[in-house]
């Protein structure tokens, strides 16, 4: 559960990034990243205290590196026959489910 979430949270944070250079930042988007950087702050605490932490920044290498080729996939698109399939507004309207996603499997962590 640790990887997955750890995993969600450079995915969230790549989509976030790319959101705040696109979009304009709401009060709904601020307080979702407040959240999200709590439940970082306590996945890594975790992390740092269950498993060694040279395994904690090699999978936090990674994850960076696969999030950012993903994000940067849904960016460039997805097209069949000229259309595109699944782009980076869809992302934005499943940001909520990924952040209530991160909180739930962090609090699941202490759990």
């Amino acid at each position: 559960m640790f990887y997955f979430t750890l995993f969600l949270l450079f995915v969230y944070f790549k989509i976030a990034r790319v959101h705040k250079k696109e979009e304009k930042m709401t009060p709904l988007f601020i307080t979702q990243h407040l959240i999200i950087a709590l439940s970082s702050i306590s996945v890594y605490i975790y992390g740092l205290n269950h498993i060694s932490w040279y395994i904690v920044l090699l999978l936090s290498l990674l994850y960076f590196i696969i999030s950012a080729l993903i994000v940067t996939a849904i960016q460039i698109g997805v097209f069949v026959d000229g259309k595109p399939q699944f782009g980076i507004s869809k992302i934005y309207k499943i940001l909520p489910i990924i952040t209530l996603s991160i909180v739930v499997l962090s609090i699941g962590l202490w759990v």
